[in-house]
């Protein structure tokens, strides 16, 4: 019996990214080895752009033009943010500390 080898998370937590295809960017604050959301989720992605699921995934405090949310995002769709602007999220303040020009670091409070 063979095993599954999931690859190493790419990106860590208060690093700063942009989703690859649609246009969005954000800040990690958590990652997931390999897919961890629903199958109605997951199904709701059109084929044709759906990430396989033996990947890391992030969960993001993501901003757009209009609006902030949270995103999860597959590691395949993320590239690094080179814009070196903060990210424009209300939830950023009570995880992290403020922006150092390249990421977020976490408040001491919830490292672990």
């Amino acid at each position: 019996m063979s095993k599954t080898v999931i690859p190493e998370a790419s990106f860590t937590i208060g690093e700063v990214v942009r989703h690859r295809l649609l246009d969005f960017r954000g800040v990690i604050f958590d990652v997931d080895p390999e897919f961890d959301n629903s199958e109605e989720w997951y199904e709701a992605i059109p084929e044709s752009i759906r990430p396989a699921k033996d990947q890391p995934f992030y969960h993001l405090l993501a901003e757009n033009a209009e609006t902030s949310y949270v995103a999860y995002v597959s590691q395949q769709n993320l590239v690094r943010d080179e814009s070196h602007e903060p990210v424009d999220h209300p939830a950023i303040p009570t995880l992290f500390r403020d922006y150092d020009g390249t990421r977020y670091p976490l408040k001491p409070e919830h490292r672990h």
